[in-house]
């Protein structure tokens, strides 16, 4: 089939077929479980070839992930697709007032090469859990993922119901210029604004995972073996190619050189020789290898900086100026870049000076400077003394603000996002309150006052 008539036999499916029931839900959900259980080898070695992805870091942060959202969604459907009561206002008497949550209809996915397992799956299970049919449509530069993950939808799924897309540019402009009843994409920022302008034209709500450069703050009091343990991992996590990666590293003059001592320490620790280590990433392409070793060429390398032609070794960057290259792009590679403070609300005011950030992290152990932070500095999300880790809570919404993205996503936020609240007031017959109803005398005005108080 082509683009237009997958999307038109979806779109078919759902005008003419009653909406799948709650049990009819949980059991394609548990179909997919089954299917990713089944090829969990085989996702691990395309993760590995498309990646270099070890199995350890390929289950902790693709295959658990999207298996954990299949979980919470199959514990917890009946409830969260339960109509919800909610109280009536005395004007409205006799009548009871309740949402129900309807899905939006066909929708569309569309996922990045960085977890291409995890960002394409999970949404999916959201889009599923909420009764829509959905076309998925994985990255091109992780072929390999997005293989297995064809045979996994083909097997799980008649395509009036789910189907993957393959392909790259072409095949992405053919389907942004399908109408969908919701998209959500995750990538970049540039790719998300041609996205959000195209859904435009047929008013399609979207959500947008997009990237951004997240800070990280180290403040004085922090305990600093721990900081530089939390920091390396979330760091080095797939090579640096994470939309929620410590981006720099904002440091307190103070401990600068025993956190970056540690890190360093951990680093070797984790991976040794990183460029001969079997378990250390590598770059998705040649071009975006080539893009963060130039975003090192004259800066002062205090640790690493070394490449083979297709991997990067984890890399800190000192006395960075906040108008040098590094600082003007996500850097999505294990390059950290390190800049000293002295004072807080400096850092504060720096940090308001540029666009929302995806994530944000701050290492202290003072309560103000916690709640400083929190009150007044925006971003997406975050954590307190770690990094990366808010991402793996389903009880917790993910998503950006501003330039990071809109909308949020993971266990019932991801039912929520692909699904319409449909409001209803039932009424009853019995009674009819008089006084909404025209001519309005002042007896009438007087009481509706009182009525809506």
């Amino acid at each position: 089939m082509t683009i237009r008539e997958l999307v038109h036999l979806q779109r078919t499916a759902h005008i003419n077929s009653r909406p799948l029931s709650v049990d009819e839900r949980i059991e394609l959900l548990e179909r997919l479980r089954a299917a990713i259980l089944h090829r969990e080898q085989d996702i691990c070695a395309a993760l590995e070839r498309d990646l270099g992805k070890c199995p350890g870091e390929a289950y902790m942060a693709e295959i658990g992930i999207v298996l954990s959202e299949i979980s919470c969604a199959v514990a917890h459907l009946c409830k969260w697709a339960a109509p919800k009561r909610v109280r009536t206002p005395l004007l409205l008497f006799p009548a009871r007032s309740y949402i129900l949550k309807e899905p939006y209809g066909v929708t569309l996915i569309m996922a990045p090469w960085n977890y291409p397992f995890q960002l394409t799956l999970a949404p999916f299970v959201g889009a599923l859990a909420a009764g829509n049919r959905c076309i998925l449509k994985p990255s091109n530069y992780s072929p390999e993922t997005s293989r297995v993950i064809d045979e996994i939808i083909i097997q799980c799924f008649p395509p009036e119901i789910a189907s993957v897309v393959l392909g790259g540019r072409m095949e992405n402009q053919a389907l942004l210029e399908e109408k969908f009843d919701y998209i959500f994409f995750t990538g970049g920022i540039n790719v998300g604004r041609y996205v959000l302008e195209k859904a435009a034209k047929h008013l399609t709500p979207v959500t947008l995972e997009l990237g951004g450069k997240s800070p990280c703050i180290v403040d004085e009091t922090a305990h600093i073996p721990t900081a530089a343990r939390r920091i390396a991992f979330g760091k080095a996590l797939n090579s640096g190619q994470t939309c929620v990666a410590p981006d720099y590293l904002l440091v307190h003059e103070s401990v600068r050189e025993e956190l970056l001592t540690r890190i360093v320490d951990c680093w070797y620790q984790f991976y040794g020789n990183a460029l001969s280590c079997s378990q250390w990433p590598k770059m998705i392409s040649k071009r975006h290898y080539d893009r963060v070793m130039g975003l090192m060429e004259g800066q002062q390398i205090y640790y690493g900086g070394q490449g083979d032609g297709e991997r990067i070794s984890p890399t800190l960057l000192t006395n960075v100026s906040w108008n040098a290259p590094v600082m003007q792009e996500e850097i999505f590679g294990p390059v950290l870049p390190v800049i000293s403070y002295t004072s807080l609300d400096d850092v504060i005011a720096k940090l308001n000076a540029r666009e929302k950030p995806l994530a944000l992290y701050l290492f202290s152990r003072k309560a103000s400077a916690q709640e400083k932070i929190l009150e007044q500095v925006p971003f997406g999300g975050g954590c307190i003394n770690d990094t990366v880790v808010h991402l793996s809570n389903h009880r917790l919404p993910f998503g950006g603000v501003g330039n990071s993205g809109m909308g949020g996503y993971h266990g019932k936020f991801s039912f929520d996002t692909f699904s319409h609240d449909k409001p209803i007031v039932k009424k009853g017959n019995w009674l009819d309150i008089r006084a909404r109803y025209a001519p309005f005398t002042r007896q009438k005005t007087d009481l509706i006052k009182k009525m809506m108080k």
